[in-house]
């Protein structure tokens, strides 16, 4: 027998508080250093109480996002002298339009530390089944290449998460598929605006495709050169989109 479900809720103003200024800091709207106006000012410019902004705060100071001084203005943190695991989840699940640069980065060296790594380890340890899935997965970024336009960004931002996360499955190590989960709405927005340019999409193909040779002739150490290649070359790209979309805004 089910047990009996609390009554769904709206999301609570102190949420939508919170959410707001974790992306503006994230984001890097706000910078390491700067004041935040007063509760009194914050509750004025967003129309809410004054408990509202105070318990917002507290949340975003148990975040390490902020530090509150008694009968003082928060300030925002410097974010990796202050940060703990309760932003690095924040991090996991942001949703926002653009992370601050450095953030960016490190989140893309990240992935340079890691997945490298897992190429190699797939070409060791992949299964026979792991390799069918490959093939499948190749198979349908294959189809996409006839008509990208048709096929919705997000559908193609899956398929290259899975293709990655397959890699950390193959890989043997228990903890690098739960790492790359963990990161999929970050790696999801980021992911996007690098297929908005769908001329992209062959590059990706070739490479994914030539990976995958690597890994089945268990070639470890061109596995390692291959996702190098494929990391950098994506994160050149990525770096030249956004800059394009700066300079239209």
């Amino acid at each position: 027998m089910i047990a009996k479900m609390e009554p769904l809720v709206s999301e609570s103003l102190k949420d939508v508080f919170v959410d707001r200024f974790e992306s503006a800091i994230l984001s890097g709207e706000f910078s390491s250093g700067e004041l935040l106006p007063s509760e009194r000012d914050l509750a004025a410019q967003l129309q809410v109480s004054r408990p509202v902004v105070h318990e917002g705060l507290l949340e975003l100071s148990v975040r390490g996002l902020v530090t509150l001084k008694p009968r003082s203005r928060a300030v925002v943190n410097n974010l990796k002298k202050e940060g703990s695991l309760s932003l690095l989840h924040s991090l996991m699940n942001y949703h926002g339009d653009t992370l601050a640069p450095h953030i960016q980065k490190s989140i893309l060296d990240l992935r340079l530390l890691f997945e490298v790594e897992n190429a190699a380890l797939a070409a060791r340890h992949i299964t026979l089944e792991q390799l069918r899935e490959m093939e499948q997965i190749l198979q349908r970024e294959e189809g996409i290449l006839s008509a990208p336009d048709v096929v919705s960004l997000e559908a193609i931002t899956d398929l290259d998460f899975a293709f990655h996360h397959l890699l950390c499955e193959a890989s043997g190590n228990f903890i690098y598929p739960l790492l790359m989960n963990s990161f999929r709405p970050v790696y999801g927005e980021l992911s996007s605006r690098f297929f908005s340019d769908r001329k992209l999409l062959p590059g990706v193909y070739a490479s994914h495709k030539e990976l995958y040779f690597a890994i089945q002739n268990r070639n470890e150490k061109n596995a390692r050169k291959i996702m190098t290649k494929i990391l950098t070359h994506g994160s050149a790209e990525l770096q030249r989109i956004l800059a394009q979309k700066n300079k239209v805004k």
